[in-house]
């Protein structure tokens, strides 16, 4: 097996779920913390926002501050496990279940939590403009996505029924529907985090709030950031196929960025695996 859990992604994680949990704890337990931290961004001196707008509030930060970027991290990264014998264990769909269900429980909160918005006469703020755009062209984003993912395309292989698939064969469909998903998916990251940012200052939010999102962001960029140094963004094709060069996809380049693939190697090698190269494509 080719990848091991580095020191530093597992004291990231340890670290930073530590802190999001000291300030959420600083911000309940009475004391100048608590007052502190309670106090709206504005400085005012209480924090007033209609339930309707509160829980619009709520469910998109557990959609596209939570489970969405968890969802696209297990996608990258958690296609090889280290507890899995690769290549000779091949296709482990942990982290398809993992991407289907975070994604899909983040729409799902996404699309209740637009449900309670429409109708909302807005703020009078010039910052309501900016979120409402950025807000409906995530929601785009993530219909966009949906659709694509339902169109990929069939899989194939040597263990399908039909050898021939859209994946296997890495179709012009397959590789058309690879260039959109990753491209929106990741490229719709920035802009909810701007989304959320903005959304938290027309609700005058909490100063706990911000602090705990940024914490928590900051913990999944550090934790990506030793993932993918170690090597953990392994092939789609590979992490299902395997290395061995016969398959069609693994003659043609990854598409994305920092992905790594490894040569053929014969089976009896107990050795790991060492990247054939690092393309700067993604998973």
């Amino acid at each position: 097996m080719p990848l091991a859990l580095p020191a530093c992604a597992r004291w990231t994680l340890a670290l930073g779920l530590a802190l999001c949990a000291g300030i959420l704890a600083a911000a309940v337990v009475p004391g100048w913390p608590a007052q502190w931290l309670g106090r709206p961004l504005s400085r005012a001196d209480a924090h007033h926002v209609l339930p309707s707008v509160a829980w619009h509030g709520r469910l998109m930060v557990l959609s596209w501050g939570l489970l969405l970027p968890l969802g696209m991290l297990a996608a990258r990264f958690c296609k090889v496990l280290p507890s899995q014998a690769w290549p000779d264990e091949l296709d482990r769909k942990d982290w398809w279940h993992a991407h289907l269900w975070l994604q899909g429980s983040g729409m799902v909160l996404m699309s209740a939590g637009l449900l309670l918005i429409v109708g909302h006469p807005g703020m009078p703020d010039p910052l309501a403009p900016w979120h409402h755009a950025c807000g409906w062209l995530l929601a785009g984003c993530a219909a966009l996505q949906l659709c694509s993912g339902l169109l990929r395309g069939s899989k194939g292989g040597p263990s399908s029924a039909c050898r021939c698939g859209d994946h296997y064969d890495m179709s012009a469909r397959r590789v058309v529907f690879e260039c959109v998903h990753k491209g929106i998916g990741w490229s719709s990251l920035p802009l909810a985090m701007a989304t959320i940012a903005i959304g938290l200052v027309l609700a005058d939010a909490p100063r706990w709030m911000p602090l705990m999102l940024c914490s928590w962001w900051l913990t999944l960029a550090v934790l990506a950031l030793a993932l993918q140094r170690a090597g953990w963004c392994i092939d789609t094709y590979q992490a299902i196929w395997g290395p061995d060069p016969r398959h069609p996809g693994n003659r043609r380049a990854p598409i994305g960025w920092g992905i790594a693939r490894f040569a053929s190697q014969p089976r009896s090698t107990p050795a790991p695996l060492t990247p054939a190269r690092r393309a700067d494509h993604e998973e």
